[in-house]
C-alpha cells in the first residue's frame, strides 16, 4: 500500500516554527544540525514509503497468525523490521552509550509519524521495544542495562509492557501475577497477562517483558505492585541466549484492526521456571512503569495523527482524481464531469480534515519539543517545562487519537461508497485507527488524570502559564487583518475555558460535575491549546508568503495575481494554506469550547439523574 505524508508540514514544524537554535546550542544536541536532522527525516521517511508501507496491506489481509503457541507476522513485517533496525529507528531519540542516535524528542516525532502512518502494526512492535529498554536503561542495575539496552534499542531483541490480566484492567489495583523472590535475587513469576501488544513475534530471537507483579507480603492495591524484567529466553553470561525462561503465548485476540499486530495472552510460570529480574525497589512498580506508559500514551497520540494525516493524504489524492457531477459554475449536462474536489463540501471536508491534522501535529511537535527543553535545562526553568509536559500528555493521548478517528471517518466519506470498500486505504486507516481511544489507558481515563492530576500539577502554573500565553497570541493577533477575526474566536475560547476552570471548583458538587465532564474538559483544552499553536503557525506562515510574493512582484491584493502565484508556487500555495487552515480551526473548531461550556456552567447533571 503506498503511503502519503505530510512530510512538507512536519519540516515547518520543527524547522521554521519552534525554535530549533535553542536545542541545537546545548551540550546535549551539539552534534546536530539543521542539515543533519532534515537529511535524518528523508532517511526515515524513505523507509516509512518503503518496506514498511509496503507489508502494511499483508499485514491488515493476512495479519499475524496463532498455532500450537506460535506467532507468525505477516509476510513483508522481517524485511521492514530488518530495515527499520539497520537505519536505527527503533529508537532514534535513546541514548547512544546503549545504541541510540540520541535524537531531539520533536525530531523524533515527526519519525513516529511516518513510521506510524506508513504501517501502525510495525510501528508498535517498535514503540514497546524502546519503552521497555528505556525502562531498564532508567530504573535497571548496570549489569541489566548492559545485558539488555543496547540489544533492545538497536532492535536486535524486542519488549513488551504487561500489566493488564483478565481480573483487572484499568484498576492495575486488582493485578494478581506473583513474584517470589530467590537466594540469588531474582524473583520467580507466576501468573496471565492479556492483551499484552508484541507479546510474541517472530521478529526478534528474544522479547523482554515489562511486568507488574505482586511478592507475596506486599499489599493489596497498586500500592503492593512491583515491576520486572522477564525474557522470553534466559541470558547466558556471555550474552548469548540460554534456556527458554517459561513465557508462553497462549493465544492472540482477532480484532476490528491493527490485525498485523498481535495482541497476546500470555502464561507466566506454568512450569515453576518464570525468571525474572526487580527494576527499583518492591513496591514502587507502578510508579515506574508510569515513565514507559506516559511515553506510550504520547506516542499513542502521534499513532493518531499519523493514521489521520495518511487517510486526509490518500482521500486528497482521490478528491483530485475522481471525476463525479458538473462545476457549481456550470451545471449544463453536456459538459464534462469534473473532479470532486471542485465541489464545496468535498473542499470544506477536506480543508477540515487538514486543520484538524495541522492541529495535532502542532500539539504533538510542541510537546516533543518541551521535553526536550526539560532535558537541557534545569531548577525552575525545568519544571515549568516538564509540567507542561506532563500536562499535555493526556492531552495528545485523548486528544489526537479522538480527533484522528473522526478525521478517517471524514476521509472515509471523501471516497463515497468506495471508501467502504477494501479497494481503497480508507476502511483500514478508519478500523486501525480507533483503537488509539483505547489502549493504554481510556480516553476517559486520560481525561480524569487530567482534571484530577495535572490540573493540580505544581499548584496549577502549568494551566495557568498556557493560558496565558493562549491569551497574549489572541491579543497580540487581534488588530492583523488577515487573522484577526479568528484571534478573536480564541480568546473567547480562553476565556470560556478559564471561567468553567474557575466556577466548577466553586460549586457545591464540585467533584461530581469535574468527574461528569472530564472528557469535554480535555477536549476543551486540546481545542483552546490547538487553536493558539495553529494562529502561531499562521502568523508565521502569512509573513513568509508575504516575502514570497514580494520577490516574485506579486501585488497580493490583486486576487487573480495571487491566485495564480499559488498555483505556480507549491511553497507560496503552502503557507496560503497553513493561514486558511487556522483560519478553519478558529471559526468552526474553537467555536466547540464555548458550546460545551454551556453545559458545564450551567452545571447540567442530566447523566446522574436518568435510570437506565
Amino acid at each position: 500500500m503506498k503511503y502519503l505524508d505530510d512530510a512538507r508540514d512536519v519540516k515547518f514544524n520543527l524547522f521554521e516554527w519552534l525554535d530549533l537554535d535553542t536545542l541545537l546550542k546545548a551540550e546535549r544536541y551539539k552534534e546536530f544540525d539543521r542539515e543533519t536532522l532534515n537529511s535524518v527525516l528523508d532517511e526515515a521517511l524513505k523507509v516509512a514509503r518503503g518496506s514498511v508501507a509496503a507489508c502494511n496491506e499483508s499485514g491488515d489481509r493476512i495479519g499475524a497468525t496463532f498455532d500450537a503457541g506460535k506467532v507468525t507476522l505477516a509476510p513483508g513485517f522481517d524485511k521492514a523490521y530488518q530495515d527499520l533496525a539497520a537505519g536505527g529507528w527503533i529508537a532514534p531519540t535513546a541514548n547512544p552509550d546503549f545504541g541510540g542516535m540520541g535524537l531531539p524528542e520533536s525530531v523524533g516525532t515527526g519519525i513516529s509519524e511516518f513510521i506510524m502512518g506508513a504501517n501502525t502494526s510495525m510501528s508498535l512492535t517498535v514503540l514497546l521495544s524502546r519503552g521497555a529498554a528505556h525502562l531498564i536503561e532508567s530504573f535497571a542495575t548496570d549489569e541489566l542495562k548492559a545485558i539488555y539496552c543496547e540489544k533492545m534499542y538497536t532492535g536486535q531483541w524486542g519488549g513488551s509492557m504487561c500489566l493488564t490480566e483478565p481480573s483487572a484492567g484499568s484498576d492495575l489495583g486488582d493485578i494478581k501475577t506473583k513474584a517470589v523472590k530467590q537466594e540469588d535475587g531474582s524473583y520467580l513469576l507466576v501468573g496471565e497477562k492479556i492483551f499484552i501488544t508484541s507479546g510474541d513475534q517472530d521478529l526478534t530471537p528474544n522479547i523482554v517483558h515489562a511486568v507488574l507483579a505482586r511478592t507475596p507480603d506486599a499489599p493489596t492495591g497498586a500500592k503492593g505492585l512491583s515491576l520486572f524484567v522477564v525474557p522470553k529466553f534466559r541470558v547466558n553470561a556471555d550474552g548469548s541466549l540460554g534456556a527458554f525462561n517459561d513465557v508462553v503465548c497462549s493465544n492472540i485476540e482477532h480484532k476490528l484492526g491493527i490485525h498485523g499486530s498481535p495482541t497476546c495472552s500470555l502464561v507466566f510460570g506454568s512450569n515453576g521456571a518464570c525468571q525474572g529480574f526487580l527494576l527499583g525497589k518492591e513496591r514502587a512498580g507502578l510508579l515506574l512503569m508510569f515513565q514507559m506508559m506516559n511515553a506510550a500514551r504520547y506516542e499513542v497520540g502521534v499513532q493518531g495523527l499519523g493514521i489521520a494525516s495518511a487517510a486526509h493524504q490518500a482521500a486528497l489524492a482521490y478528491a483530485k482524481e475522481r471525476l463525479q457531477g458538473r462545476s457549481m459554475t456550470n451545471r449544463e449536462p453536456q459538459t464534462g464531469q469534473v473532479p470532486i474536489i471542485e465541489h464545496p463540501d468535498v473542499r470544506r471536508s477536506l480543508l477540515m480534515q487538514s486543520a484538524y491534522c495541522q492541529a495535532m501535529r502542532a500539539l504533538a511537535s510542541y510537546t516533543g519539543w518541551c521535553m526536550d527543553m526539560a532535558h537541557i535545562t534545569e531548577g525552575e526553568e525545568h519544571d515549568r517545562w516538564q509540567g507542561l509536559v506532563e500536562l499535555f500528555t493526556p492531552i495528545c493521548k485523548a486528544w489526537c487519537s479522538g480527533w484522528g478517528f473522526r478525521v478517517t471517518e471524514w476521509a472515509l466519506q471523501t471516497y463515497g461508497g468506495y471508501g467502504y470498500t477494501c479497494e481503497y486505504p480508507a476502511e483500514q486507516y478508519l478500523r486501525d485507527a480507533q483503537i488509539a481511544c483505547i489502549y493504554e489507558g481510556t480516553n476517559g481515563i486520560q481525561a480524569l488524570d487530567l482534571v484530577g492530576r495535572k490540573f493540580r500539577l505544581q499548584e496549577g502554573k502549568p494551566v495557568k502559564h498556557l493560558l496565558g500565553l493562549a491569551g497574549k497570541t489572541a491579543q497580540d493577533l487581534a488588530a492583523d487583518p488577515v487573522l484577526g477575526p479568528s484571534a478573536m474566536q480564541l480568546g473567547s475560547a480562553v476565556k470560556a475555558l478559564g471561567a468553567v476552570l474557575t466556577e466548577i471548583p466553586a460549586k457545591d458538587n464540585a467533584m461530581l460535575l469535574t468527574l461528569l465532564n472530564a472528557v469535554p474538559l480535555l477536549d476543551m483544552m486540546g481545542h483552546t491549546v490547538s487553536g493558539y499553536l495553529l494562529l502561531q503557525q499562521a502568523a508565521v506562515a502569512k509573513t513568509k508568503l508575504a516575502a514570497l510574493l514580494k520577490d516574485k512582484g506579486v501585488d497580493a491584493s490583486d486576487k487573480a495575481a495571487l491566485r495564480a502565484a499559488l498555483k505556480d508556487s507549491a511553497e507560496a500555495a503552502f503557507y496560503n494554506n497553513k493561514v486558511q487552515a487556522a483560519v478553519l480551526f478558529a471559526h468552526r473548531g474553537l467555536p466547540l469550547v464555548g458550546a460545551q461550556a454551556v453545559a458545564l456552567r450551567a452545571g447540567e447533571v442530566a447523566p446522574m439523574e436518568t435510570v437506565f
